[in-house]
Order: C-alpha cells, then sequence, then structure tokens
C-alpha cells in the first residue's frame, strides 16, 4: 500500500451507493489521503446514517443533486441496470470536468445507458475491480478489499489520457493492480470468469433447496469445501447478479452453451466407464488452478 498522499488526487470524490464496495473504496481513499472529502448518496437514509456513524464519508444525503454537484470524481456503486438511471439524475449536476467512473461487472450496457445522458465536459471512465465478498451494505466495507486484486477500465477512444491516468492512479494507489480492456473484450472475459461461475452455484445451491426436507438437512449438516464455496458464492446480492445476467446476456449465453457441450460430454463419459477421458479432463484443468495460485489470485 502507498504512503499517504501529500495532495488529494481528487478533491471530492462523491459516491452514488455506499455499499461493499463504496465503502470499501472510500475507506481506502480516507486512509491513503487521496480525496480530500468524500461523499455519498442513496435512496435509503438508513444506509447514509450507516456509513456517517462508521466514519466511511464525511458526509452524506438523499440529496443526489447536492452530493454530486461539487464532486471532481463521481462513483456509481448501483447495480448495473440501474447506471443509467442515476446518469439521468446526476447528469444535469455535473460540474465541467467532473470525471464519472462505476464499478460493474458488465461495461457495455453502462457505457451505453450512461453516455447519453452526461454532458459535454464530463468524462465517462468505466471501471470494474474484481473484488468483493458474498456481504453487502456499507458495514461489509473494508480498506483493504482491493489490494493485489485486478481493476479493469475500459476507456472510451474518446478518453483523455490525464482523466484516465488520473483514475488508474487512484486504484494503484489503494492497492489494485490495473488493467485495460476493450468493454466487449471485458465482458466476454467476465462472462466464463464470474458470471458463469455464479450461475452455475445458484443453480446447484437452487438444486440442494428443492431437495426433501431430510435430505436437504443432511447436505447442509454434511457440506464439504465444495458445496460450502458453492453457497459462499450464492449468497451474493441477488439483485445485482439478476442485472448483470440481463445486461450481459449475450456473453453468458455464448459462454453457457459451450459450458453445456462440454457437461454434455463428461456426462457421455461417465455413463460410458471412459475412466481415462475423465483422468486427461481433470489433469488438463489442473493448472489453472495453478496458474491462479502462481497469479496470487487465490
Amino acid at each position: 500500500m502507498s504512503e499517504p498522499a501529500k495532495t488529494p488526487l481528487f478533491g471530492t470524490v462523491a459516491f452514488v451507493g455506499i455499499g461493499l464496495i463504496g465503502a470499501s473504496l472510500s475507506l481506502a481513499l480516507r486512509r491513503g489521503g487521496l480525496a480530500g472529502r468524500t461523499l455519498a448518496t442513496s435512496r435509503r437514509q438508513e444506509t447514509l446514517d450507516t456509513a456517517l456513524r462508521l466514519g466511511i464519508v464525511d458526509d452524506a444525503s438523499t440529496d443526489i443533486a447536492a452530493v454530486v454537484k461539487d464532486a471532481d470524481l463521481v462513483m456509481v456503486c448501483v447495480p448495473v441496470g440501474a447506471c443509467g438511471e442515476v446518469a439521468e439524475a446526476i447528469g444535469p449536476h455535473l460540474k465541467p470536468g467532473a470525471i464519472v467512473s462505476d464499478v460493474g461487472s458488465v461495461k457495455c450496457t453502462v457505457i451505453k445507458d450512461m453516455l447519453p445522458h452526461l454532458p459535454e465536459g464530463v468524462t465517462l471512465i468505466p471501471g470494474h475491480p474484481l473484488a468483493g465478498t458474498e456481504f453487502s451494505g456499507p458495514e461489509a466495507g473494508f480498506a483493504e478489499l482491493f489490494e493485489q486484486r485486478w481493476c479493469v477500465l475500459t476507456p472510451l477512444p474518446s478518453t483523455p489520457k490525464g482523466a484516465l491516468d488520473k483514475v488508474a492512479e487512484m486504484w494503484r494507489a489503494v492497492g489494485s493492480n490495473v488493467d485495460m480492456l476493450t468493454p466487449e473484450h471485458h465482458d466476454r472475459v467476465l462472462a466464463i470468469t464470474s458470471h458463469l461461475p455464479h450461475l452455475i452455484a445458484y443453480t446447484i445451491v437452487g438444486t440442494a433447496t428443492d431437495l426433501g426436507t431430510d435430505l436437504k438437512q443432511e447436505v447442509i449438516k454434511y457440506s464439504a469445501s465444495g458445496f460450502r464455496d458453492f453457497t459462499r458464492i450464492a449468497a451474493s446480492d441477488p439483485v445485482m447478479w439478476r442485472d448483470v445476467f440481463l445486461n450481459n446476456k449475450e456473453a453468458v449465453l455464448e459462454v453457457l452453451q459451450r459450458f453445456t457441450e462440454d457437461l454434455t460430454a463428461l456426462q457421455r463419459a461417465i455413463r460410458r466407464g471412459e475412466g481415462d477421458t475423465l483422468e486427461r479432463h481433470f489433469t488438463r484443468t489442473r493448472a489453472i488452478r495453478r496458474g491462479i495460485i502462481d497469479a496470487k489470485q487465490a
């Protein structure tokens, strides 16, 4: 982690939505002296009261216009399906030179939904920190969340280099490794690395939920690490993941089709007793786990 900044990167950072990601980023910015002040807005006053009580932000209000009007950086930390609505609400109140960024797991539809509502002189820099837990809400936030994790930025061809460099510097300062991808490539990569695993986890846990009462109780009682890991993933915010699947459906459906074909091949191998086929497949897939460990993403 970098030493606290002598001069803040941003005078005022406004968070639209202050759940796990927004709260963690605000805490990291405050700890590193990266923002002169941090503000938050949310639909629920209770959420803002919690953020203030925990010292996550300097001030907060349900008045979205008041929160963003002086912001140098606006971080949109809401489910991706709500990003267009947020952009429409904040657009008329943003000052010239402001930067708007987001933390959503889908980029193409977020750009399509947000960009038309942002005025000339305001820069959109879509982003996605690949970090999180199964917990949500401001009380789940912690400043170390982004350390040694990747943050992907998907700048537009017209994005000013100075604004992009500033946002990238912020993410590096809170501990992230930063990479740049096109929005389209980001969405295809995340469909396999994040979206499909979540869909599988929700399906497996849903199957267990539909079992008979006695069997379901034993599944919970004797859960080994495999099923436990699926339940952790399936405990993620249902609204957020509903929006992810609906907003990245083409890429998700494409990779789901490939997965279904591979699963059918394994099903056939098991039915036919083809042990060599299964062993070759399991041996080949072990290499992915080793690569994740070597990349320190385990």
